[in-house]
């Protein structure tokens, strides 16, 4: 059957959005279950709110004024076969009735009735809880970050009580506060008078069961502390700011809710001999001026093993070469980064007799004749005009 979205909210078809946003909050107030006992309340109260998703929806409103509510049926015209939801055989969990009611009213007016929508819900108290995160810190070598390894790390965690196996006690019976819905009813004044809100049954803290013998192990809390010692296997390639994720490592979880998660960070030491940047590797390499003038050839060692390097001549000071794929890899990646050697020209400091003899021919000798020198003098005769 057609169903006329304007005549449920009461407002004319050009009505605008606020005048929709008005009418629907002085029907919600009229016909919520809390306020309104009336055997029609809830079903009045389901359909406003299907009207208003639609009206307060411009593309939605658009098509309903087109097609009429068929266009929200399954298989309806100008729906793509419901692709609006389909709201023939409506009930309060085809749209969230919860966002509808805090973009109208706020989020005072879901806390004042014990949450939006969902009617007829039983357990609303005893949700199962994901556990918490840990954290933990292992330390490293320059080497053991580079190629991997594996590590034994010691954790304090809440893990589930063998004991009673989580649930905090022996021979459980239905909770007689909350009847075994894990939630109470209270009593609370708020801006529309006294209401009747619902919270978690403090007895049984929502699962809605007791138990005749309280779990000594846990103190009924379903969790005890262990230390425990895990093997955690380090990927290639981790550096200081990298987080390694372990799934339901962490902290056990309420109500038969999975555990947390443990994330490990890295503390990893210096090497005497490379720097590391990201992936790439970087080595100072220091030469004497006569190997740097003529050139020469070096012995490397790079994390993969010796290489020969070509020091050509005229190399100048800080001078960096690239050795392709001698970097560390990206965690979990086959991608390498570089290594780059870069050259260090030592300047002797003491000088044998002939040393100094044949430093001092190259003196004499004319060693200013590179465009460095003479681009120098330029701009000091120009400084000086």
């Amino acid at each position: 059957m057609a169903k006329d979205y304007y005549e449920t909210l009461g407002v004319s078809k050009d009505a605008s959005d606020e005048e929709i946003k008005r009418a629907f909050r002085k029907l919600a107030k009229q016909y919520h279950p809390d306020l309104n006992k009336g055997s029609d309340a809830e079903a009045k109260f389901k359909e406003i709110g299907e009207a208003y998703s639609v009206l307060s929806d411009p593309q939605k409103r658009k098509t309903y004024d087109q097609f009429g509510s068929a266009a929200f049926e399954q298989g309806g015209p100008g729906n793509a076969g419901g692709a609006y939801g389909g709201f023939g055989g409506f009930d309060a969990n085809d749209i969230d009735l919860e966002s509808i009611l805090r973009d109208v009213f706020g989020d005072g007016f879901g806390s004042a009735f014990g949450g939006f929508g969902g009617f007829g819900s039983s357990k609303r108290g005893s949700k199962k809880k994901t556990g918490s995160d840990i954290r933990a810190t292992v330390d490293l070598t320059f080497e053991e970050a580079c190629f991997g390894c594996e590590k034994e790390i010691t954790i304090n965690v809440k893990d589930t009580c063998e004991d009673c196996n989580g649930q905090g006690g022996h021979n459980p019976s239905t909770c007689s506060t909350c009847g075994g819905h894990g939630i109470v009813l209270e009593r609370v004044q708020s801006l529309f008078g006294v209401m009747q809100t619902q919270k978690t049954c403090p007895d049984c803290g929502g699962t809605g069961q007791t138990f005749t013998n309280k779990c000594s192990s846990c103190g009924g809390t379903g969790v005890e502390n262990k230390r425990k010692t895990i093997k955690v296997k380090i990927p290639e390639g981790v550096d200081e700011g990298f987080q390694l994720r372990l799934s339901g490592k962490g902290n056990a979880g309420t109500n038969g809710g999975p555990a947390g998660d443990l994330y490990v960070d890295f503390q990893i030491a210096s090497s005497p001999l490379y720097e590391r940047q990201d992936t790439d590797i970087y080595l100072e390499l220091p030469i004497n001026i006569a190997e740097a003038t003529l050139g020469c050839e070096k012995e490397i060692p790079t994390l993969y093993g010796d290489v020969i390097l070509e020091i050509k001549p005229g190399t100048q000071n800080y001078t960096k070469l690239k050795l392709k794929g001698k970097g560390v890899k990206t965690p979990n990646s086959s991608v390498r980064g570089n290594m780059y050697v870069v050259i260090n020209i030592i300047i002797p400091t003491k000088l044998s007799r002939s040393q100094k003899s044949l430093f001092e021919e190259l003196l004499d000798s004319n060693l200013n004749n590179e465009e460095a020198f003479k681009d120098f003098e330029r701009h000091v005769k120009a400084s000086k005009k």
